[in-house]
Parts: C-alpha cells; sequence; structure tokens
C-alpha cells in the first residue's frame, strides 16, 4: 500500500474527538473507530481509487489524515480525500450563531457547557445517500441490526480495497442487488424495496444527491418526506446532517431517554419534550440531542 499524509486547517469551535463520537456512524462501516488511540478510520472511493484514511488529530487542533491506496495518490484523488474528510467532519462549518444563539436563550446557563467543548458537530457520511441509505437502516429495529445491515451491504455489494476493507457501495451497485438478495443476504427485510428504489432514483438522478445543503429546511423535509422509507423520525435526523435543527425526531430511544435525563417517574407527552426545547427555535433538535448524550462524554474529554 502507498502512504500519502495530509494536514487539514479546523475551525477554532471544532473538535474532533466530540465530532467523531456524536452520534452512531462511527460505529457503521466503512467507518471503523479505535477509541483508544482515538482515531477514526474510513474506506473511501476517491477519484480513480479506493482508499483508507486515518484520522486523528495533532497536538496543534488540526486534523492529520493517511491515505493509504493501491497506487500513489495523484491531484484528483488528493483533492478528492481533502473535500471527503472536510464534508464528514464539517470543517467549513462554523458554531459561532449556535453558541451565541444557545447562550442567549439558556437562561439558566444549563448548557454552557457546549461552546466550552466545542460541541455541535454532526459527524456525517461523504454522501447524502449513504446518510439516507443508514437511516433508513435505524428504523424499527435495534442498533445491532442497523450495524448489521450496513456491515452486509458493505461487504457484499461495495468495491473491495483489500480483504478487510470495502466501500460503501455506489447507489448503481446498490440498484444493481435485488430486493430477494437484500431480504436474504443482507437482512433488510421490508426495507429492501425502498433501498433499491432511493438507489435507483439517486443513480438516475430523479432524486439530487449533491444540493440538500441549498435547500431551505422546508422544501429538503418535504423532499425527505416524499421518499419511500423515511418518515418524520429519519427525516428529522438527516435533516440535521444538512444543518437544519429544527426538528426534535422523537423515538422510542429519545422519549425514556429524556425521562431518565430529568428524572421523572414516567415518559412524558410528545408535547411536553417540544415545550421544553421549543425556546431554541431553529436549534432545538441539536439541543435535545447534546442534552440527552451529554454523559456520553466526561467533561471536557469523551
Amino acid at each position: 500500500m502507498n502512504q500519502r499524509t495530509l494536514i487539514l486547517d479546523v475551525p477554532p469551535d471544532f473538535s474532533f474527538w466530540r465530532t467523531v463520537l456524536s452520534h452512531g456512524w462511527c460505529t457503521l462501516q466503512p467507518f471503523f473507530l479505535d477509541r483508544p488511540g482515538r482515531r477514526l478510520q474510513r474506506v473511501l472511493q476517491l477519484a480513480s481509487q479506493p482508499a483508507l484514511a486515518e484520522m486523528r488529530e495533532q497536538k496543534d487542533g488540526r486534523v492529520r489524515v493517511r491515505v493509504c491506496s493501491p497506487s500513489p495518490l495523484d491531484g484528483r484523488d488528493r483533492e478528492a480525500a481533502k473535500a471527503a474528510v472536510d464534508h464528514m467532519l464539517r470543517l467549513r462549518e462554523s458554531l459561532a450563531e449556535f453558541h451565541r444563539e444557545l447562550a442567549r436563550r439558556d437562561r439558566r446557563g444549563q448548557f454552557a457547557w457546549v461552546p466550552r467543548a466545542k460541541s455541535g458537530r454532526l459527524l456525517r457520511a461523504p454522501s447524502f445517500f449513504e446518510d439516507m441509505v443508514k437511516m433508513i437502516c435505524t428504523t424499527n429495529c435495534s442498533w445491532k441490526a442497523t450495524q448489521r445491515m450496513v456491515t452486509g451491504m458493505v461487504q457484499k455489494l461495495g468495491t473491495r480495497l483489500d480483504s478487510d476493507y470495502c466501500c460503501f457501495p455506489s447507489p448503481e451497485q446498490l440498484a444493481g442487488a435485488t430486493d430477494q438478495f437484500l431480504r436474504r443476504e443482507i437482512g433488510c427485510g421490508y426495507r429492501g424495496g425502498y433501498l433499491i428504489e432511493l438507489a435507483e432514483r439517486v443513480a438516475t438522478g430523479r432524486l439530487p444527491s449533491g444540493d440538500w445543503a441549498d435547500l431551505t429546511g422546508e422544501a429538503a423535509h418535504g423532499r425527505l418526506m416524499a421518499t419511500k422509507g423515511i418518515g418524520p423520525y429519519a427525516a428529522g435526523n438527516l435533516l440535521k446532517l444538512v444543518g437544519h435543527y429544527d426538528h426534535l425526531s422523537l423515538d422510542s430511544w429519545i422519549r425514556p431517554r429524556f425521562a431518565a435525563v430529568y428524572g421523572l417517574n414516567k415518559v412524558p407527552k410528545d408535547s411536553a419534550i417540544h415545550r421544553h426545547y421549543r425556546r431554541f427555535g431553529r436549534w432545538q433538535g441539536l439541543v435535545l440531542w447534546l442534552d440527552l448524550t451529554r454523559d456520553w462524554f466526561e467533561e471536557g474529554d469523551p
């Protein structure tokens, strides 16, 4: 394998480890998480070849990316690797407005820890297509089932880098599978037909996959809700990955989690949870997520 090291600058409000562990994507292939080593690996399809990118934080806060590939990286491959890491870690986004609004609306200082910990970025896949596929695989099942489905798709449909690592399947590769294959070999159940239709729409350009960040929250929500297999929970969570945070996306984990965090004897009505976060306006979905996952991290150190 050939190796090439890239160094990426980061904004002042960026935390590598907080972003990596922001939610469960870091444990879904083709991501590979090394907690003791504080590094995140990701198999990428570059311009001309697949490659394994190993990301970690340097002492100066910048992100060091070691790219291992079958052939030396040319200019297009280098730019593709940089763009992918930039997109996944959201290095071009600023949290300044979010942190200002949070401070203004946080009457009791309950969320003063958020800017101090440089929290707020949510890890995402290199493509929104992958994010959509993975989100559909989280619906109506356990996390272990989600991991099993995603691993199966990667290992059985994706382009192989070597005996261990494969890329996430392209829309064309997933569209080429059959519903029977996805049900039998991947364990996707009823989701198989939804995933194939999504892949076909993206592959043929009927569902654009690269302009989601340019849409208003309302337009993006409408487009997602018109996609089979994506309901309010999945749509709200996907919107967070393109910068729209006004949906709480309440589900069977969030509701009891809220009750546990606030010491309630029973799970409250959804309307009560909405009232609790309403003052945070268009940021309420992000505030809820940070609030309910705070204990995933020790203060200042994930």
